[in-house]
């Protein structure tokens, strides 16, 4: 591959970040990782406001090594003086060396300038009041990258700070730990050497430690071959690490599915940051000819792809972000069947590749939704990190297999965001409503105490905006041919996850939304399906009943196949249409659902097929004023209310 390669320079002291996280007026929370532990200050400068300077002391930030030369920063800072809201705020983070020398952002990370700029900004929002959402962000998708266009809209509008939105919602997918390309892969391991990430013993695999799962043969494109060569084994090959073809909908890619606590790290690093892309060489690995046409045609995406992360990573040094995982940011399918959960828990490798995937998002995505309940989690981590550091950089299996234990058991993913209206964040992969009636059949995304707490922080609401990673209301016609391949035993082969593909979930969601202390207006943002669209929906036979929006933007890079999707979008026109009696026998037939038709559309055409960003306004009662889609081919896709497309 064509990189910037130095690999005997001298390693920079920031890796990646810094990411801006929760951020309100009174606390700031970052991410940031250094190739040591670093000495910062940050500094403060709200427009129209003295400049600020607070030391960055073991109170204000955790310091948490994850190799030799990889140390996570957790920045955690109360204000005893609330920052402005509605003002840019510009900021920096100075690095001191031990000859007591600082230098800034400027300095050490200029890509994270704007043009013009001489350090980055954010803006705290008085409210709710734009908000930009997205999913599915899969680095060798031959096309643009979502966050690069949202670094350039947000560029346009620097200097105009009440444009700016309130959060950077990334509803799921931000990585993607089963579906890897080759040169992704060999990056990863070559990134593992320069940093000396952290290593493991695996118990049950055919290698004995990451160091030889790293380096052993055959590795690249045929990872499964790595898994238990014994006869109980071949039941989680064929629904773990198959790649088993779906043809309803796209194939699976599991052959390089990451496996390691270092890898999963690894991946964080390269896919948020172009630092360490600079640090490693990408060379061709001996493969097949059919394995090294597929290489090459990869390497091609992923230098594109390389290219845009300056331009990423300074939208998320800009904009306050809140995450939440969905499948692939752990593994494809997770937790779908009752059996699913049974063969993969089952087995300590296949285990500890889940629970792996987990510890990287607690601690790259998770810690900085919700600090104060995932503290203890964090306390855990730290206590194993630093055992690991003591012990030549290996991480201890006792203690490792403890808390990912832990991690597959804790119920407190989810997360809420105080404001006008309030944000609610749901966990729909591990507090799932198993089926009673074959633990092959689906589950529901959302257990029935899951879904009462969900009631209760709505009751009564005046407006909510709810993030689901997958849609709660979807396409009537993709939802039937999941139900299909379930009826047929076969829901792996659909990927059989929406919110209807479980009797009791649907029932329980559904109700709540007809409950007659529900009169609210509700905004449902999700993403997962690699398509973008937009439902009004209203309760029938409830005049004063609440309005709910379903708004669907994904991927960030990302998109379905052109022509599957086509036809799709005309067979549920036409098959779901409202004089349609197919209506009736829906779950969902007692509220009128009105789709919106995006105007870049063909006529008719609900559906857009396009890797971008949602952008949404929202009133002061918290309705949508606008939906649009940001294409990340540089154009916008409006949604207009359907009289209004009507109208046009």
């Amino acid at each position: 591959m064509t990189l910037d390669v130095i690999p005997d320079a001298p390693l920079p002291d920031v890796l990646a970040g810094p990411l801006l996280r929760r951020i309100t007026p009174q606390r700031l929370v970052i991410w940031l990782v250094g190739s040591r532990r670093l000495d910062m200050t940050l500094m403060l400068r709200p427009a129209g406001y003295p400049p600020r300077r607070l030391t960055l002391n073991a109170d204000r930030v955790r310091r948490l090594p994850v190799g030799r030369h990889a140390w996570l920063h957790l920045i955690d800072v109360p204000l005893a003086t609330p920052l402005p809201t509605g003002a840019l705020i510009e900021y920096d983070l100075m690095l001191t060396d031990a000859d007591g020398t600082s230098v800034g952002i400027a300095v050490w990370a200029p890509h994270l300038l704007h043009d013009g700029a001489t350090h980055p900004a954010f803006v705290i929002a008085e409210r709710h009041h734009r908000l930009l959402h997205g999913s599915c962000r899969r680095p060798h998708y031959d096309g643009p990258d979502g966050l690069v266009r949202t670094d350039s809209w947000l560029a346009e509008r620097r200097e105009q700070p009440d444009e700016w939105p309130a959060w950077l919602l990334m509803t799921g997918d931000q990585v993607y730990a089963d579906d890897v390309a080759g040169p992704m892969l060999v990056a990863i391991h070559s990134l593992i050497g320069r940093l000396g990430l952290f290593d493991e013993v695996l118990d049950g695999a055919t290698v004995d430690t990451s160091q030889a799962l790293h380096t052993s043969d055959p590795r690249y494109y045929r990872r499964y071959v790595l898994l238990p060569d014994i006869e109980s084994s071949n039941d989680l090959r064929d629904r773990f690490f198959g790649g088993a073809r779906k043809p309803v909908f796209t194939s699976a890619n599991a052959n390089n599915h990451l496996m390691s606590f270092a890898e999963i790290i690894a991946m964080y690093l390269l896919v948020w940051s172009p630092v360490p892309w600079w640090l490693i060489e990408v060379s061709v690995p001996v493969l097949d000819d059919d394995k090294r046409e597929r290489f090459d045609s990869e390497k091609g995406i992923i230098e594109a792809f390389v290219a845009g992360l300056p331009a990423a990573s300074r939208a998320m040094a800009h904009l306050p972000s809140l995450m939440i995982f969905d499948d692939h940011d752990v593994t494809d399918d997770w937790n779908l069947t009752a059996d699913w959960e049974q063969t993969a828990y089952g087995h300590p490798f296949s285990r500890r590749i889940i629970g792996n995937a987990l510890l990287g998002y607690l601690l790259c995505q998770g810690w900085g939704n919700d600090p104060e309940r995932l503290s203890p989690l964090v306390d855990e981590a730290a206590r194993l990190l630093e055992v690991a550091a003591e012990a030549q950089g290996w991480l201890p299996s006792g203690p490792l297999d403890a808390l990912i234990q832990r991690l597959l058991r804790f119920e407190g993913w989810e997360y809420q965001v105080p404001g006008s209206p309030p944000l609610i964040v749901l966990d729909t992969r591990t507090r799932r409503w198993r089926s009673e009636r074959s633990p092959r059949r689906p589950s529901g995304l959302m257990d029935w105490e899951a879904l009462s707490e969900l009631q209760q922080h709505i009751i009564d609401a005046p407006s909510v905006v709810i993030v689901s990673p997958a849609p709660m209301f979807g396409v009537k016609l993709i939802e039937v041919v999941q139900k299909l391949f379930t009826l047929a035993g076969k829901p792996l082969l659909v990927d059989a996850e929406n919110w209807m593909a479980h009797r009791g979930a649907a029932k329980v969601m559904l109700n709540i939304f007809r409950h007659s202390r529900t009169p609210g207006h509700y905004v449902i943002l999700s993403g997962d399906v690699h398509y973008s669209f937009v439902y009004d929906i209203r309760i029938r036979q409830h005049r004063k009943g609440p309005q709910l929006w379903q708004i669907t933007s994904s991927g960030i890079k990302n998109a379905f196949p052109d022509t599957l999707l086509d036809g799709f979008d005309r067979a549920n026109r036409w098959l779901y249409s409202p004089r349609s009696p197919l209506n009736w026998f829906t779950k969902r037939r007692r509220m009128e659902t009105s789709p919106r038709d995006p105007d870049r559309a063909k006529a008719g055409e609900r559906l857009w097929n396009g890797a971008g960003i949602g952008l949404v306004d929202l009133d002061e009662q918290g309705c949508p004023s606008d939906i649009r889609q940001l294409d990340a081919r540089g154009f916008d896709v409006v949604f207009p209310p359907p009289h209004v497309r009507k109208s046009l």
